[in-house]
């Protein structure tokens, strides 16, 4: 087991990429998809919290990590497909999806696409659910204009990106993680400018496929996000047959930032599913 609590990376080739994957744990499986310039260490704490009862395995995007970039640009529909890839080859079946903003929308994609090998969803904060209009699609191309320029060198952009983490993630108990995703914020700008240019296109509009899914749902909020805001999502989810709702004091991921009630809503959630078919 390497220091950060996960056992070392293992590399897969799925769609032509070698794409760094890690685990850890003992128990039903939970596959962790995380944010758009984070990294499978957003999940370390929370499976050597909980790795006891779960086997925990968490990707690295491309060019987020360890996975290396590639030429398809970022989107959730693209990460949705190597997380269905990475179930198929390492044969995971029954599994809880837990993704954190386009790692929720790529969970959502994923279960749609592979409803043979997912019995739940756990949404942290996820894209894809906020009905669109101009002034969101104006927004995200704003952003991915922001990023661009990092991508690019902009002398500013370390400073930028250190104050927009502040409020992305907020709280202390995250502090860890805020400052190792800032000092990467200049590595991980150019996917950044890619995730947010595809978001204010149409097809990130994911409710229709979060609508048809029949699976259960733990939505699990974050209310002080600025970027995706519990009162743009609640209504939908609220509608979502089936689904619980589980709130945080906290801002986009709530499993790093209010670690011990995100870990009881989880397990509340997990203990009320359908056991694994063996």
């Amino acid at each position: 087991m390497d220091a950060s609590g996960l056992h070392p990376v293992q590399t897969l080739e799925v769609c032509d990429l070698p794409l760094a994957v890690r685990r850890s744990g003992t128990g039903p499986a939970v596959v962790c998809l995380h944010a758009t310039g984070h990294g499978a260490r957003d999940f370390d704490r929370l499976a050597r919290r909980l790795g006891g009862d779960f086997t925990f395995i968490a990707l690295d995007w491309p060019g987020q990590g360890e996975s290396p970039r590639e030429a398809a640009p970022a989107s959730a529909e693209r990460y949705a497909a190597l997380a269905g890839e990475v179930l198929a080859a390492l044969d995971l079946r029954d599994v809880i999806l837990l993704g954190n903003s386009i790692g929720g929308a790529a969970a959502i994609l994923c279960a749609a696409n592979r409803p043979d090998r997912v019995r739940g969803l756990v949404l942290c904060n996820t894209g894809g659910l906020i009905p669109p209009n101009p002034f969101i699609r104006m927004f995200c191309r704003h952003m991915a204009r922001r990023f661009a320029k990092g991508a690019s060198g902009d002398a500013g952009f370390p400073a930028w990106f250190g104050r927009y983490y502040q409020q992305v993630l907020p709280r202390p108990e995250a502090a860890w993680r805020r400052e190792e995703i800032v000092a990467g914020g200049e590595k991980a700008a150019p996917v950044l400018a890619e995730a947010w240019r595809s978001f204010a296109e149409p097809a990130a509009d994911i409710r229709p496929v979060l609508k048809g899914l029949r699976i259960p749902i733990l939505f699990a909020w974050g209310l002080r996000d600025r970027i995706l805001p519990w009162f743009l999502v609640r209504g939908l989810a609220r509608r979502t047959p089936g689904a619980r709702i589980a709130l945080f004091d906290a801002g986009h991921t709530a499993f790093l930032e209010t670690p011990e009630a995100f870990d009881a809503a989880f397990l509340d959630f997990a203990g009320g599913l359908p056991r694994p078919k063996t």
